[in-house]
């Protein structure tokens, strides 16, 4: 998901194509070969605050995509449960969770009814070529875009955004993509993963981006799930991706491709009045078990 484009493209949503995959079974899940890698970057969120040597906040000036949040740096939106608080994580856990903030305004005068959190690196860590992957578990919510992304550090979409995983709110989907110069918005490298039975987004999963000078391989607790080379992307533009990139974790609401997903138009666009309860409740939140990124040797 881009949330750096200019406000001129703020409405265009991401339309899922029609090259996705269906898993018809499900073994134990196969771990990540890092044998041969070097980790360059790691967070295992068990301090219990953000390490901002290594974490920017975004705040509520950033608006795009027609969201309908605000970021705001807060132990509201961006906090901390310790090893042993959720099940299934190894160690303390971040979590980035939307609340209801009825009239809140955001700088320029802008008003919304929810604020949220988003971190990235950038300025702190990027990296050219390697293995992103996170360990996340999130909502059954429709309307919810939780994500986990690289993106360049120039202008969008010229140094490239490579989206390890967006959420929209269908429980047994995920979805990746690349945008670049000549395929951004409605992209044509994008793919939805289809979890097998009894599995869905509410569990724990690793997603995961091995993106080298030629191809990214996405993948889902190391299973392949999608793989976009420089061949496919130079049928539509320029290569983007052999530039540095930096790591993006955040939780939006609504907006444009829940919106094209969902069709939902009130009370919010994209965001259906039961996710509304459930933000007002406190039950919507992206979990994050660590972050970590490795060169490949």
């Amino acid at each position: 998901m881009n949330f750096a484009r200019s406000i001129s493209l703020l409405a265009v949503g991401l339309t899922i194509s029609a090259c996705q995959h269906s898993a018809t079974a499900w073994a134990s899940p196969a771990p990540e070969n890092s044998t041969e890698q070097t980790l360059l970057f790691a967070d295992e969120f068990n301090d219990g605050e953000l390490d901002r040597q290594k974490w920017n906040v975004i705040g509520p000036d950033f608006w795009v995509n027609n969201e309908q949040q605000a970021y705001i740096d807060s132990p509201e939106t961006i906090r901390f449960l310790p090893d042993g608080a959720v099940e299934g994580a190894d160690g303390g856990v971040l979590v980035l969770q939307p609340n209801y903030r009825k009239g809140f305004t955001v700088p320029d005068g802008r008003k919304t009814d929810f604020v949220s959190g988003r971190i990235d690196t950038r300025g702190k860590f990027d990296f050219t070529y390697g293995r992103a992957t996170a360990r996340i578990k999130m909502p059954d919510a429709a309307g919810v875009w939780p994500a986990f992304w690289l993106l360049g550090n120039g202008r969008w979409p010229n140094t490239g955004e490579i989206d390890i995983m967006e959420y929209v709110g269908e429980a047994d989907w995920t979805g990746v993509a690349l945008h670049g110069e000549g395929y951004s918005g409605e992209t044509p490298l994008v793919n939805k993963y289809f979890f097998p039975p009894e599995t869905d987004v509410t569990q724990w999963h690793e997603y995961s981006a091995e993106w080298t000078p030629d191809e990214v391989l996405f993948k889902v607790d190391g299973r392949l799930t999608y793989r976009a080379t420089r061949v496919m992307a130079e049928h539509y533009g320029k290569w983007s991706f052999d530039n540095p990139k930096h790591v993006i974790l955040n939780f939006a609401l609504g907006g444009a491709y829940p919106f094209k997903t969902n069709g939902i138009e009130t009370p919010y666009n994209g965001l259906p009045a039961s996710t509304v309860e459930l933000v007002k409740q406190g039950e919507i939140a992206m979990y994050v078990d660590w972050v970590r990124v490795y060169r490949a040797d």
